[in-house]
């Protein structure tokens, strides 16, 4: 059993998402610091000097903290498009596989779309010349 837990804890996958957590922990920080110690103070100032951490109402014995809740709003929402952005950055460095070579062709008598190999069009008998043999875009 031992053995086997081994061989799971060090299979590529498992490591990859043990730094994978870290790094969105710290990162999860670095965010939350960017919200709480810049961006909010400037929409607070923006809205005449209201500090929204401390924003809250009361209904009953409830406590209400809206403040609190458009912080975790805007964290997500940086959060988000950081994510966004460098999936989109990963996904502009893949190349697109080459095309493949065609098959078929189109017969410069009938139209009709034949076998790239064909020397004779199977819809019109037309013999084919090999300056016919222009691949359909």
């Amino acid at each position: 059993m031992l053995k086997e837990f081994k061989a799971f804890a060090m299979r590529g996958n498992v490591l990859d998402l043990a730094v994978a957590v870290i790094i969105g922990g710290a990162f999860g920080k670095i965010v939350g610091s960017l919200v709480n110690d810049i961006i909010m103070p400037l929409v607070g100032l923006a809205m005449g000097g209201v500090n929204f951490s401390g924003q809250a109402f009361t209904i009953g014995a409830a406590v209400i903290k809206w403040g609190a809740f458009i912080q975790t709003v805007i964290d997500f929402i940086i959060i988000a498009f950081v994510i966004f952005m460098i999936v989109k950055a990963a996904n502009a460095t893949k190349k697109a596989p080459p095309p493949a070579d065609p098959t078929t062709k189109e017969c410069p008598h009938c139209f009709s779309v034949i076998s790239i190999k064909a020397t004779r069009c199977p819809h019109c008998t037309s013999e084919l010349k090999e300056k016919s043999r222009q691949v359909k875009k």
